[in-house]
């Protein structure tokens, strides 16, 4: 894909959720917000924060009991990670399944950015084998990195991240969130 063509995707991806977040009844985002509700916050798009990465996927998955906003649990599986060369060191971020027959993967990560200009608690990844997903090699691009929707409403619960997935430098790409 063309990095022209990257950009307008996900422009169109960030409009489309804009729009969703504004009008749509299962927005997270409260009814008596929605009027001054003008889009969210993003990073500008950033190639260099975009990856074409093979999963080294691991032999046994393992069950990871993770811990949500409400004090809940979840259990995922540990499906496989991703090496990554970002900012001059070699980076690692576990993908997890909640079912081992979903074409998906969810990657989500804490960052040196999280409290500053994104979420506290960190950002999630959700990879779709249909399109993130061609010739062994998944696209982890985290110019699509989102906020839970615990962000902006009480309402849901939101698995927190795993100690394993924080990365200790900046992932400047993706959602913002406005402190």
């Amino acid at each position: 894909m063309s990095e022209h063509t990257w950009r307008e995707n996900l422009s169109q991806q960030r409009a489309r959720k804009d729009e969703y977040f504004g009008e749509h009844p299962h927005s997270p985002i409260p009814q008596t917000e929605r009027d001054d509700f003008d889009g969210l916050s993003y990073y500008d798009p950033d190639a260099a924060y975009r990856f074409e990465l093979p999963l080294a996927e691991f032999d046994d998955h393992e069950t990871l009991t993770v811990a949500t906003t409400t004090d809940g649990e979840r259990e995922y599986l540990r499906w496989g990670e991703f090496r990554f060369d970002l900012h001059g060191e070699e980076r690692t971020l576990t993908a997890y399944k909640a079912d081992p027959t979903d074409d998906r993967l969810w990657v989500p990560f804490k960052d040196a950015t999280n409290g500053e200009t994104t979420y506290g608690g960190g950002r999630y990844l959700d990879l779709e084998s249909d399109a993130h997903h061609e010739d062994g090699r998944w696209t982890l691009d985290f110019n699509a990195a989102y906020n839970p929707f615990c962000v902006y409403s009480d309402a849901y619960e939101c698995p927190l991240v795993p100690f394993e997935n924080r990365l200790d430098t900046r992932v400047e790409a993706g959602e913002r969130v406005d402190y």
